[in-house]
């Protein structure tokens, strides 16, 4: 399998070279390599999934990050990390609004009959076979979740 996302990533990479942009090409690489190693260490082939995973787990981590920066007030660290969350995202699908994952929530909590917490994993195994689960925060939804099975 291709994928046309990693095809875009690695041209963008080669952009970046060419436009001697070292911080894009070196925040462009890292996410490559991120990528293969998701690769071999799942000996999975590159996909988009592949990719949106790899991709949105680099954006966490430098979130994560950012917080850490912030509370050590490196307002330098903090910049960068911001510029490579913000490349790093282009190549992700826009999140769903908050409303909207409310209401994919409630319909899966519905459709799963989840009365209590421990009937959580059915609620985000239902939310994952979603149309839109793609674009689906899961670190959100499982607070919306938690929330309303209480």
């Amino acid at each position: 399998m291709s994928s046309k996302l990693y095809d875009q990533l690695r041209a963008d990479i080669i952009t970046a070279m060419k436009a001697r942009d070292s911080v894009t090409t070196t925040a462009l690489r890292t996410a490559d390599a991120a990528i293969k190693r998701a690769e071999l260490d799942g000996n999975l082939a590159i996909d988009d999934a592949l990719v949106l995973a790899t991709l949105r787990k680099a954006v966490k981590n430098l979130s994560d990050a950012r917080e850490d920066f912030l509370k050590a007030g490196r307002a330098d660290l903090v910049a960068a990390n911001d510029a490579e969350i913000a490349l790093l995202s282009k190549y992700l699908p826009q999140s769903l609004s908050l409303e909207k994952l409310e209401a994919l929530v409630v319909d899966a909590i519905a459709a799963t009959g989840a009365t209590a917490k421990r009937d959580m994993g059915r609620v985000v195994a239902a939310l994952k076979q979603h149309a839109d689960a793609g674009s689906i925060d899961f670190g959100t939804a499982s607070k919306l979740i938690q929330a309303r099975l209480g």
